[in-house]
């Protein structure tokens, strides 16, 4: 949850949960035991009409330690990860074990993907028979300011103000989100007054919006990237990749020099975009370390295409999905030019493959997108791991196919470094050796604003996108409601990706750190204060005290634990969610416990 520095807590007294398991034996027993039914319906109650589970007495906190077995095997194949263990010493305290340093290691945990769920509430809506579409996708127990009140698919999601919040709160008793794919759409619903705030305006709009004393317009930082993505060995049953052309690196390096980005750029873009000199926005600290992209220069690309073996071009097709970002405001458009320069530059026809929005991330997290893919990033955090870890690194998906070994060891070293001067020559070492592989083309870092009534007290932009609605007021209405470009995939964010579900979980769940409003800085949260040893590999925790999930459960250290555990393990019986890809993880701390083989 984003808020201010100045928060406060309302007082609750700690009462303890039932003594959990010590062991990860008794803990798999008591999950295949307390498991539910996990089919989502259209329709989801609040979790708190829902009575609080019953709870024996303990006398003495029980304290999780994953993995119970010992460390990880940090540095032993197939681990890649950067967790050694992590511990429960008390209720109020966590102690996380690296195998390396981390200096980006509250930034990480502040990220929404890592919100706090309660054990109990882990073990009754993931069933570990099941496969996908567990009940926790459709029915979310958080701490957060907000809880659900009701997901109406394909309407709206309504949520509540949370009585008992621990926290500073300033927002409407009722928060609800909808959305709309056309930007016009959303300034259409603003100026009528049927919205509080809209997400992503059109950037032809922006003048109108600004012009216009009933509105303001938040400009938000350009800290994302637009991409266009070439999958090197694609995982569709049946795909012969000695037929693929974009398997072959001359070919990538061609498309790198053939397309005109600054063309795409004046064409499609808002005041304060970019063309991208680097995968990571420059204003990040080491992101544009290391030689800056390919200039356009269409004849050197088709020589280098023919020197490929493709002098006559080939065919292909580029998939993109319709949700407009603060990355991409036009698809359609942005996908079209892209195919027209392909055509006229390189002799390259490539065919629009338009998917449904969740179905294209799932496609791209599990390497299915052949072809040539178009999508975006925008940060999570203001560290670059955040994105070139995330894209590139060991741990990250399967998106560009095979990964190369030289940028992963480099993002290794970068990653481990104790501050930014220290890291820099390995993030020059991996900026270079994507350049030269070319798994992707960095086309923009996009301008984008966020429009609200002029009423609203406490409006802003987030540059990580995620907006905190328990700090706005809308005037003298009790209910807020913000339209978004798409529905969210699901409300388990540790196992999604996308934007759309991520601020709906900001508003309901809550991780140990936080970023502060508007801005980027990781501030504490459900977690008082996580203070590092010198080397920075190992990381204590102090728990805020008082605090209720919605369900009234009291929150603790082992829901830390837990929260943590399944994700991490791939082996764990409740790592299960909307499609089971968890693919923040992986990507954020280096890899999977257990991971499966690819």
């Amino acid at each position: 949850m984003h808020r201010s520095p100045g928060v406060t807590r309302t007082g609750h007294s700690w009462s303890p949960l039932a003594a959990l398991a010590a062991t990860m034996a008794l803990v798999f027993a008591a999950c295949g035991g307390t498991t539910t039914s996990a089919s989502p319906s259209t329709a989801t109650e609040a979790p708190a009409s829902e009575a609080p589970p019953a709870s024996a007495s303990a006398s003495a906190f029980e304290g999780l330690v994953y993995p119970e077995s010992g460390e990880a095997p940090c540095g032993t194949a197939p681990y890649t990860g950067n967790i050694k263990k992590i511990t429960a010493t008390d209720e109020h305290t966590v102690v996380f074990d690296l195998c390396s340093s981390d200096v980006a290691f509250l930034a990480k945990i502040a990220f929404s993907a890592f919100a706090i769920n309660d054990t109990a509430w882990l073990e009754s809506k993931v069933d570990p028979a099941g496969t996908t579409n567990q009940a926790i996708v459709s029915e979310p127990n958080g701490t957060g300011p907000y809880r659900l009140a009701n997901w109406a698919r394909g309407s709206e999601i309504v949520m509540e103000a949370n009585p008992d919040y621990w926290g500073e709160f300033n927002g409407a008793q009722t928060l609800i989100f909808r959305w709309g794919t056309e930007g016009n759409q959303r300034v259409t619903e603003l100026q009528a007054g049927t919205v509080d705030g809209i997400d992503n305006v059109p950037p032809e709009s922006f003048a109108t919006i600004q012009g216009d004393s009933q509105f303001k317009l938040e400009e938000r930082e350009g800290l994302n990237v637009l991409y266009l993505g070439f999958n090197n060995n694609p995982k569709n049953e049946g795909f012969d990749n000695s037929q693929n052309p974009l398997a072959n690196e001359q070919v990538r390096q061609a498309i790198a020099m053939g397309i005109n980005r600054q063309q795409i750029v004046d064409e499609f873009y808002p005041p304060g975009s970019e063309v991208a000199s680097h995968f990571t926005p420059c204003s990040i600290p080491n992101g544009c370390a290391g030689d800056p992209w390919y200039e356009f220069d269409a004849a050197a690309a088709r020589q280098l295409l023919a020197d490929a073996g493709y002098p006559d071009g080939f065919s292909t097709k580029i998939s993109y999905r319709p949700a407009v970002r603060g990355y991409l405001p036009d698809p359609p458009a942005v996908a079209t030019a892209i195919q027209a320069q392909l055509l006229a530059n390189l002799n390259i026809d490539a065919a629009l493959d338009q998917q449904d929005d969740t179905t294209y991330l799932d496609n791209a997290d599990a390497g299915l997108l052949d072809g040539m893919h178009l999508l975006g990033w925008g940060a999570d955090y203001p560290d670059v791991t955040n994105f070139i870890d995330f894209h590139f690194g060991a741990g990250s998906s399967l998106q560009f196919g095979d990964k190369f070994d030289d940028i992963t060891s480099a993002l290794q070293e970068g990653a481990a470094g104790a501050n930014d001067d220290a890291r820099e020559p390995s993030y020059v070492n991996a900026n270079n050796a994507i350049r030269t592989h070319v798994p992707m083309v960095p086309i923009v870092h996009g301008g984008s604003g966020v429009a609200y009534r002029a009423d609203v007290d406490g409006a802003h932009a987030s540059p990580l996108s995620n907006e905190n609605f328990a700090v706005m007021t809308p005037g003298d209405r009790d209910q807020f409601v913000w339209m978004q470009n798409g529905e969210p995939g699901g409300l388990y964010c540790a196992d999604e990706t996308d934007g759309e579900a991520l601020r709906v979980c900001e508003q309901i769940l809550e991780s140990l750190y936080a970023y502060e409003v508007g801005g980027t800085a990781a501030i504490p949260s459900l977690a008082e204060v996580c203070e590092p040893n010198a080397e920075l590999t190992t990381w204590t925790c102090t728990l805020r005290q008082g605090v209720t999930f919605h369900d009234g459960a009291t929150f603790d250290a082992n829901d830390v634990v837990m929260s943590y555990a399944v994700q991490w393990d791939a082996n764990h019986p409740l790592h299960k969610g909307r499609d089971g890809s968890f693919t923040y993880f992986p990507a954020l701390f280096g890899g999977l416990l257990n991971p499966p083989a690819e």
